[in-house]
Order: C-alpha cells, then sequence, then structure tokens
C-alpha cells in the first residue's frame, strides 16, 4: 500500500523525474508538500520527508538518510503489478511506501506467482481472481476494495511453498500420486480465473471468500492443472509457467487473427490528440484510438472486466492526457509530482497495449474450455470440504 500515487507510473522516465524534481527542491515545507504524507490527526503518519527507515525493501538500494536529506538518483524503478492486467512502474524504496508488506518483497522472485481477489467483498463478474508475476497493488485485482494476495511461494529460493505440506498430502493421497505445489495453483487458476466460476456459483459467492472444488479424479486434476498453466501464462504476459511455451508475451494464432495496429492505423504520436475516452466499432472490431486504430478486438475482449472494471477502459485512463481520478479517502488534492509525466504518446504504451488485447483474446478464447472443465469437475467426484479445511489447519501447539 503505497499511500500516494506519485510513487507508480506506466513509464519509468516519470518516476526518474518525479524523484528528481523532488530532491531538488530546496524549501522543507514545499519538499514536505510534494512528498504528499499520509495524515493522522492532522499530522504527517506513517512516512514522511523526515522519515528515516532501518529496514530496506528486500532486493533494493537502501539510503540511511531521510529523503529530505538526499541528494541521489534515487531507487531504480521496477515493473509492478498495479491493476490486473495492467503492468506499471514503482519507485521501490521504503521510505516513499506506506505500508510495503515484508512478506511480499522478501519472498519475491522471478519464480514467484501471486494469485489476488476480493477477501470482505464478493465478485460480481468475469474472473474471481486473477494473477500477476510481479508484487501486487494493494488493490491490484479491481481497483478498489483491497482484497487478498496469495502467493506461490513463501521464499525468494522458490523452495518453501505457500500451501500447506498437509493439504499437498490430503491431495496426493486422494488422487494416488504426488501433487506439487505449482499444480495447486494452476489448478485454482483454471477453476476460477474465468466467468463460468460466478456464473455456477452466485449465489454462493454473496458470501465473501473464494470455495474451490477439488476433484478426486487424477486425470481430471492433471488436466486442470494444465489448462491453469496456459492461464498463469497469459495473465503473467508469458514470465511465468512458460515451460515449451514461445518466449516472450503471448502472441495470438493465427496471426490474421491477432490485435494489431494495421497500416493506415498509427496511433496518434501526441497526448493532445488522443481521446479522452476509447471508442469502439464492434461491427468491424476496431478499437479507434483518436486518428488511430486496432484491428481485432472482439467485442469479448473490449467488454473485458474484472469485478465490474473494464480492462482496456481501465488501463487507458491511467495513460491519457488526464489521467486525474475522483477523490476517495484522502479528500486532497495529490501532489504535483502526479502532474511529471509524458507530453507524446509513448511507443511502449502501444507495445504494452497490444500485449493487454493479445492476453485478453486469448482468455476469452480459453474461457469455454475452463467452463466445460468447471462443469465435469462440480459433476464427478471431489474431495470432501471437511478433509481439506482439517488438512489446512495448524498442528495443535504442544
Amino acid at each position: 500500500m503505497t499511500g500516494r500515487t506519485w510513487v507508480i507510473a506506466p513509464d519509468a522516465q516519470s518516476l526518474k523525474d518525479r524523484w528528481r524534481r523532488l530532491v531538488e527542491e530546496k524549501n522543507a515545507e514545499a519538499k514536505a508538500t510534494l512528498f504528499h504524507p499520509h495524515l493522522r490527526n492532522g499530522l504527517p503518519g506513517d512516512k514522511h520527508v523526515n522519515k528515516v527507515v532501518e529496514k530496506p525493501l528486500a532486493g533494493h538500494m537502501h539510503s540511511p538518510s531521510s529523503v529530505r536529506a538526499d541528494v541521489t538518483s534515487g531507487a531504480t524503478p521496477v515493473r509492478y503489478g498495479f491493476r490486473s492486467f495492467d503492468r506499471q512502474w514503482l519507485l521501490p524504496d521504503a521510505r516513499l511506501i506506506n505500508q510495503a508488506n515484508p512478506t511480499l518483497w522478501d519472498a519475491h522472485s522471478e519464480q514467484q506467482v501471486y494469485l489476488t481477489g476480493l477477501l470482505a467483498h464478493a465478485p460480481s463478474s468475469g474472473p474471481v481472481l486473477t494473477i500477476s508475476g510481479l508484487i501486487p497493488d494493494l488493490h491490484h485485482y479491481k481497483g478498489s476494495f483491497g482484497g487478498r494476495v496469495y502467493p506461490l511461494w513463501a521464499d525468494a529460493a522458490a523452495t518453501r511453498a505457500n500451501v500447506s505440506p498437509a493439504l499437498l498430502s490430503e491431495l496426493s493421497l486422494a488422487l494416488g500420486r504426488e501433487v506439487s505445489p505449482e499444480e495447486v495453483m494452476a489448478y485454482i487458476a483454471a477453476v476460477a480465473a474465468h466467468p463460468g466460476y460466478i456464473g455456477r456459483f452466485r449465489r454462493h459467492l454473496q458470501q465473501p471468500g473464494l470455495r474451490i472444488p477439488f476433484t478426486a479424479d487424477n486425470a481430471l486434476f492433471g488436466e486442470a492443472a494444465a489448462l491453469g498453466r496456459e492461464v498463469v501464462w497469459l495473465h503473467t504476459f508469458g514470465e511465468r509457467f512458460a515451460e515449451g511455451r514461445p518466449p516472450g508475451p503471448p502472441r495470438v494464432e493465427p496471426a490474421s487473427a491477432e490485435p494489431t495496429v494495421p497500416a493506415g492505423g498509427a496511433l496518434p504520436a501526441s497526448l493532445d490528440d488522443m481521446p479522452h475516452e476509447l471508442d469502439y466499432d464492434p461491427a468491424a472490431q476496431r478499437l479507434k484510438i483518436g486518428t488511430g486504430y486496432i484491428d481485432h478486438v472482439s467485442p469479448q475482449v473490449w467488454a473485458y472486466e474484472v469485478s465490474g472494471k473494464r480492462v482496456v477502459t481501465q488501463w487507458w485512463s491511467y495513460r491519457r492526457k488526464d489521467r486525474s481520478k475522483p477523490p476517495m479517502g484522502d479528500k486532497r488534492p495529490p501532489s504535483e509530482l502526479s502532474k511529471i509525466q509524458p507530453d507524446k504518446w509513448l511507443p511502449e504504451y502501444t507495445t504494452e497495449l497490444l500485449n493487454v488485447l493479445r492476453v485478453l483474446t486469448r482468455l476469452v478464447a480459453l474461457e469455454p474450455a475452463q467452463d466445460d472443465l468447471l462443469r465435469r469437475i462440480v459433476e464427478g467426484p471431489t474431495i470432501s470440504s471437511e478433509a481439506l479445511r482439517s488438512s489446512a489447519l495448524p498442528p495443535p501447539a504442544p
């Protein structure tokens, strides 16, 4: 939970420019205002310009001085799981983030995978959980109502699973073979990361909390785990569970069906020429962006949402010229640092937008298979919830 918006941006250079503007400010009061401290009873709360932080974020630079006294070039921006299917950048500096969950940072690695979903609220549409290979924001799942993060691994070496050993033993016993932590995460992704889960269990989801049916059929479990690995691969833009798959961000086959900017559809180079809201032509399956456009965008991709949040339009809202948001919680205007952003449309934005559209295209294509898989799991033999619950409980205290 960063507590301030200026430490996150869709491009890395903006973060470097914001940091430079902050450290070059000579007026102490102005610098404190730019920092935008969280207030508690009218006074600076968790983090402020005079705060000295002893513990760094695991794997990142650490300054023993306060932000007020810092004159360095600052931390190197890193990719960040800002929202579902929206990868942005973050300044990984413990002095700038109100509550940087040490469990997540200490256990992060290039093998880590995170499931995110709501905890105290019921999801309404789309997948009930989404997946990130990057450390996720508190509001990663849908942009509001917080949520819960479920990492695959409990350590950065990816040797200690964040799955109860007793639960793995129970599954292995029921299926007649050893079950790995990766299979459990992939299975959950196949079962719940698609709209069919809500369609089938909407009435039960009125009570918040996700319940996953586990099949007792070994062949069906293996089928689900294999499909789920593809789901994880897609949600993480090809960066996790990529074994045996083409390197790089996922593409659409055949190439003739892939979302692409055709000849004559070049996107405007100036933010001034970019629209505030996107336009879509369902007949032509064309996403219109000012004078430019992207072809082969299906209505299902255009409408793809995560619990009421349209993915494409939400992604766009953070990259258009006017990125201001309605005030929530803290009614103060955000730091002026947030206004430091590119004055043109960056080529990397186009690349990432195409990546998002291609991932969503493939996920939409998988939905019928996931829905059919869930139907067969529910209609077939399943492992009792009592057995799974008891296996997941910690051992009694001596």
